[in-house]
């Protein structure tokens, strides 16, 4: 088997969970590659890996099994465009903190690893969002698997977003910005602005304004079979395009569309990952100090 990993900084807690996943892999005879960056991180913060095999996050990775991302949400959505349309399946090991998409805790990391080698998993496939705009903006990269947001720049006053739902006026959102959200990101940027929760295999998205001067402007779900389109009128003349974690200034001439992205991320679900558990065990709900 073949494995890529993907991760960030981590704490001290977590070294030996860490140190433990790369020993065990050694022992299973498992042949991995690690991106360019987290080896260098590797390396300084002591952790023997055992590969001299590296690749590319500007390229991505290929010709391997799965990917492991060790970080929080953040690293996996890095870990999506390493894959791109590849189908790689991508396993969030959550080093980070709240962890909707990264949901194999530390100590689990060995079961975690006897599961893959005798098949006990399934494959979660997510939708991603795909920008298209008549400047390129995200250059090889025009996806992301949480969100699409158009926001103001620091500088400026309110926006307004002028949106188009196939092609027909849908409404002027006049606001600090407006998120397009997958129901994968529905538990993200969107719910943070008053959106809805989404289970992960709606075929929806959401369209959540963020801080809209008029209050009757309400976040709204639509298909995601269909087009959005986008005019910004700015005083400052630019506006913040971004994709996930990846944001540009953007001129207000330029003309933005958003869609469906033709491949889908592959998310690698155990037996005891379920949805309705995390959402509970994030969000606390169910519990009450009243009861």
């Amino acid at each position: 088997m073949r494995i890529a990993i993907h991760g960030r900084n981590f704490p001290e807690s977590a070294r030996p969970y860490i140190q433990s996943m790369f020993e065990e892999l050694v022992k299973r005879q498992a042949d991995v590659v690690i991106s360019e960056g987290y080896r260098e991180f590797l390396d300084k913060a002591g952790v023997a890996h055992y590969s001299e095999d590296t690749y590319s996050t500007t390229n991505g990775v290929a010709d391997v099994d799965f990917i492991f991302s060790l970080g929080g949400d953040g690293t996996l959505l890095d870990a999506v465009t390493h894959v791109g349309p590849r189908l790689i399946p991508i396993i969030g090991i959550n080093i980070g903190r709240l962890g909707f998409l990264a949901t194999v805790a530390p100590p689990s990391i060995r079961l975690m690893i006897d599961a893959l080698f005798n098949g006990q998993f399934s494959i979660d496939e997510r939708s991603l969002v795909g920008v298209r705009a008549s400047q390129d903006i995200f250059g090889t990269l025009p996806f992301g698997l949480n969100d699409f947001t158009i926001t103001r720049t620091q500088t400026s006053s309110m926006i307004t977003v002028h949106t188009y739902l196939d092609g027909e006026f849908l409404n002027s959102y006049w606001a600090d910005g407006i998120i397009i959200s997958t129901p994968s990101g529905s538990t993200g940027y969107s719910l943070s602005c008053g959106g809805p929760v989404l289970l992960p295999q709606t075929d929806n998205f959401i369209i959540t304004p963020i801080s809209p001067h008029n209050l009757n402007v309400r976040p709204m779900i639509v298909m995601d079979s269909c087009q959005l389109a986008f005019e910004v009128e700015s005083r400052s003349g630019n506006f913040l395009a971004a994709l996930d974690s990846r944001s540009f200034t953007v001129d207000t001439t330029v003309r933005i569309s958003v869609q469906k992205e033709s491949f889908k991320a592959r998310l690698v679900k155990l037996s005891d990952d379920n949805f309705l558990n995390t959402l509970r065990s994030k969000l606390n709900w169910g519990w009450d100090i009243r009861n």
